[in-house]
């Protein structure tokens, strides 16, 4: 698949959000465009998916099962996860027995919280995301386009995503996802590209995030504090877990995994004093 040459415009003599951008993703291959809010990353993406006409240029060798995971499911949506899946499949062209098999399949692998018989209203952020990625994923994709696919989800989620994009890459599938935190995809993309003023441009891979993180955490005051630390310790991710003067709690955490650990460690009440590119000690 190709995007050639390909320009946006908003309107009419107004300047480009894409400015001849010119993209190859190959069978196979996870590809990864990282960018600030507003740099057009979304709009890339619905040119690639054919949701957009670009104003010049073209997009050739478009598979024709596509799956999309957009920036936010509508505000309003009164459907169930259940149903919105099971309407989803059999849009997609499955039978109604083999959506609903399958939408619930998706949804415990992504593990959602809450009633699948409520509206996706109802829903956590995390949670509705769960279900915009079960919906992609449901008729067997050849190209699959995520806006930033990772937002809100949990730090076990984070990991199936991972697990997704590997099984995707072996069964030759297309991916192409946006993402503004460059250590998030470090690890699962096999090209980084970024999006800046409407024009792309393809970073090294080893340097797009570094290696590993280092946290420094304070946490409320337990009997137990190595209950605490064994807790920490588990995270996927996390590659040490030790104590400074302070007595503040440090961890080592993968590049691939900060974010998912920053979003777990917060959750279970901790503040987070610092952190730091590299592996190494901490202050």
């Amino acid at each position: 698949m190709r995007l050639e040459s390909v320009s946006v415009r908003y309107t009419r003599g107004g300047p480009r959000v894409l400015d001849d951008i010119t993209l190859d993703l190959a069978s196979g291959t996870v590809t990864a465009v990282v960018g600030g809010n507003g740099s057009g990353k979304s709009t890339l993406l619905k040119v690639a998916a054919g949701l957009r006409r670009p104003s010049s240029g073209s997009v050739r060798g478009r598979p024709d099962r596509i799956g999309y995971v957009p920036e936010r499911l509508p505000a309003n949506m009164r459907l169930s996860a259940r149903s919105y899946l099971l309407h989803m499949g059999r849009v997609q062209g499955l039978r109604t027995a083999d959506a609903a098999r399958r939408g619930g399949e998706l949804l415990d692998r992504l593990g959602i919280e809450g009633d699948v018989d409520a509206p996706i209203s109802t829903l956590s952020k995390g949670n509705a995301q769960k279900v915009a990625l079960a919906q992609a994923m449901l008729g067997g994709p050849r190209l699959l386009i995520l806006d930033e696919p990772w937002s809100g989800l949990d730090a076990r989620t984070h990991q199936v995503l991972v697990d997704c994009l590997a099984e995707w890459r072996a069964a030759g599938v297309v991916v192409l996802l946006t993402e503004h935190r460059p250590g998030t995809v470090a690890a699962s993309a096999d090209a980084v590209h970024r999006l800046h003023r409407g024009r792309l441009t393809e970073e090294a891979m080893g340097e797009a995030a570094p290696e590993g993180f280092a946290i420094t955490l304070g946490v409320p005051m337990v009997e137990d504090r190595s209950r605490v630390m064994e807790a920490l310790r588990a995270l996927p991710g996390v590659r040490s877990v030790g104590e400074n003067e302070r007595r503040r709690i440090c961890l080592e955490v993968g590049a691939d995994r900060s974010d998912a650990v920053l979003a777990e460690v917060l959750r279970q009440g901790h503040s987070v004093f610092e952190v730091r590119p590299g592996a190494g000690g901490h202050r």
